[in-house]
């Protein structure tokens, strides 16, 4: 499936699917592959109906200025973006069946219900459901877009942004930052991440980025969604 099938619902399923774990089409910053699904799209997604994808969309749509200057190669096609990305062109019904999901244990409706045959099935049966229920649930995490702001507009943000960037932290990832006018010659970092919510708190996250006493007055969050 090409990028004008994201016009479809399957395409749309497919796209909202893919984004359910993913803050965007490939990394963790937008690129080119941002903007050239962004630009299959018909529309914004329908909420209700596609909450992942309509997350994604207005995101990617807050960089429309900076679209031409975001990393990647416009024009090539979506599946050069990196292997992963072929189960999102993909017809699912093209896919191969998860082992997990495979029928291990129908019988042919005229199979004789032998007793060693219904035993069998019943161990594996339970067998599957203990691997099923074995199996670790991801972490939560949740897409954040944090503004920090300046004193004023003779505010080393080049210094600012890398004192931000040297917090690092298990289950902190930084994502593409920009530098956004806020009016009389004063400029904004806003700076997306993800967060493993068990293991990061936010309010201690914007405690230690205010710690920059030189550059930073405050930090607010912009944006929040969970993945």
């Amino acid at each position: 499936m090409g990028f004008t099938d994201f016009v479809s619902d399957g395409g749309l399923t497919i796209l909202n699917n893919w984004l359910q774990t993913r803050s965007y089409i490939s990394g963790y910053s937008p690129s080119q592959a941002d903007v050239v699904s962004f630009k299959a799209l018909k529309g914004q997604p329908a909420v209700e109906r596609y909450p992942h994808a309509y997350r994604w969309y207005n995101h990617v749509k807050s960089y429309d200025a900076d679209f031409s200057t975001l990393p990647g190669d416009p024009s090539k096609p979506f599946t050069t973006y990196g292997p992963e990305q072929v189960a999102v062109t993909q017809n699912p019904k093209d896919a191969p069946e998860d082992e997990d999901e495979v029928d291990l244990f129908g019988s042919d409706e005229d199979e004789e219900e032998d007793p060693e045959v219904v035993a069998e099935r019943e161990k594996r049966l339970a067998d599957y459901k203990k691997k099923k229920e074995g199996k670790a649930k991801p972490a939560a995490k949740s897409l954040v877009t944090l503004d920090v702001k300046p004193w004023d507009d003779e505010t080393d943000m080049e210094e600012l942004t890398k004192n931000v960037l040297k917090i690092q932290k298990e289950g902190l990832v930084w994502g593409g930052h920009k530098l956004v006018a806020v009016g009389f010659g004063i400029k904004k970092l806003q700076i997306n991440l993800v967060v493993e919510d068990e293991k990061v708190s936010l309010d201690d996250l914007q405690q230690e980025i205010e710690e920059d006493e030189d550059h930073v007055q405050s930090t607010d969050i912009q944006a929040m969604s969970k993945l």
